[in-house]
């Protein structure tokens, strides 16, 4: 082999080890420059850990958004979306209540509203958020909403007051929803700056809005510490019909509220 062909040869063995290097190396520091981010639910004015006077924590929706440099850029890289997009979420109308109560979507999701009751349903949602008015629809049908606006949507029946579920639009992965124990984690966040948003059971349509603030995200804080919530009156939210008016006591001979045979 020529002087020159070694040459040749031994550079690209150089240059093969120098990318392989370089990939582990990138590898190391994304693994390096993420971390799992976690806090804690209690209500204001409790009194101890985990503590309410009703004795269960509101479920609570915590989010992280990239800020935005002085130029309109973001600060800190978001995880990929997944390869592909999950099925349609669904949010069953069965015994009287929504399943599940709290629902988070990527915006522009397609969100299925099926009728598990044997009798009708009036699906609406006439604030902030997604607004739409589903009509009357029987049981065993199904009616689909395309949730294509970021925010809080509060979903409620016009025929059963104390039917209620939030549906919440927002583009980030990075979210969680507390447990029974009042606990949010939140996996694979890259270090960097966000807005922190947050809600709670307690703060619906006509009560407190979510709030915000400015967090840092590094190797030694990870932390959200005791994020402080309104108390939530059960599952119930103060709302009216899809009139604006109060709802009017049930009928027993009225066919809206009859079983369907």
């Amino acid at each position: 082999m020529s002087h020159r062909r070694v040459l040749i040869w031994g550079a690209m063995l150089w240059a093969g080890a120098a990318g392989l290097h370089a990939q582990v190396t990138s590898q190391v520091t994304s693994q390096a420059t993420t971390t799992t981010v976690r806090g804690r639910v209690e209500v204001i004015g409790a009194e101890g850990k985990g503590k309410t006077r009703n004795g269960a924590i509101p479920g609570t929706v915590v989010w992280l958004t990239p800020m935005t440099g002085a130029g309109g850029e973001t600060t800190t890289a978001m995880p990929n979306p997944p390869a592909s997009a999950p099925a349609n979420p669904r949010l069953v109308q069965k015994n009287k209540s929504f399943e599940p109560h709290i629902l988070v979507v990527p915006v522009g999701s397609m969100v299925e509203f099926p009728n598990h009751d044997p009798f009708f349903h009036n699906v609406f949602s006439l604030f902030e958020g997604k607004r739409f008015d589903l009509g009357l629809y029987e049981a065993g049908t199904t009616r689909m909403v395309r949730f294509d606006r970021l925010g809080i949507s509060y979903i409620f029946c016009n025929i059963h007051p104390e039917m209620s579920a939030v549906v919440i639009t927002m583009a980030t992965p990075l979210y969680a929803i507390s447990n029974r124990d009042g606990q949010l984690s939140l996996a694979g966040v890259p270090y960097g700056r966000y807005m922190l948003h947050v809600w709670s059971e307690g703060m619906g349509p006509e009560n407190e809005q979510p709030f915000t603030r400015e967090i840092t995200i590094a190797e030694n804080t990870s932390s959200l510490g005791v994020i402080r919530v309104p108390e939530a009156n059960g599952q119930r939210m103060a709302h009216k019909n899809k009139y604006g008016r109060e709802y009017d006591e049930p009928t027993p001979n009225n066919s809206v509220y009859k079983k369907q045979r």
